[in-house]
């Protein structure tokens, strides 16, 4: 007989059976139902939500806020120079190009191309930002960066 995934039995030890709670004195699990006595948590529908310390002030609101979130902070979508090696010697490079060929999902607040990696290839580049490293390998490899201004 074939081994197929539907044929496999179960390890020793997988199946083993429910504990049937609160089902009289000789199932060993009655009266209390595993619950112990009284309390919050041997009642009916309880569920004490995660965080919540019995009334006491909660560990998250008695330690202060901290920080803030800069609403002008620019996200770049980011591409190094070792992803731009596939493209031909002289080609032009822009975000719509880079976005065709899935080098980046979305242009976020625009490009920046960052110098890790090696240009072989003379290439135009057309960014709006580009690191220190990146203009010199660029140039270097005798291709131009071009900045988009906006």
């Amino acid at each position: 007989m074939a081994i197929h995934i539907g044929t496999l039995p179960a390890p020793r030890g997988a199946h083993k059976p429910r504990k049937r709670i609160g089902q009289g004195m000789g199932s060993g699990h009655g009266k209390t139902a595993t619950r112990g006595s009284k309390g919050q948590k041997s009642r009916a529908g309880s569920r004490i939500r995660p965080g919540f310390e019995g009334g006491q002030m909660p560990l998250h609101r008695r330690l202060p806020k901290r920080g803030f979130t800069n609403i002008f902070k620019k996200r770049y979508a980011v591409v190094n120079l070792k992803d731009l090696a596939e493209f031909k010697p002289g080609e032009k490079i822009t975000p719509g190009v880079l976005l065709e060929r899935g080098r980046i999902k979305s242009l976020e607040d625009g490009l920046k191309v960052l110098g890790d990696g090696e240009l072989k290839a003379p290439l135009h580049i057309v960014s709006h930002c580009f690191s220190k490293s990146a203009l010199e390998k660029i140039q270097k490899a005798g291709g131009k960066a071009e900045v988009i201004s906006g």
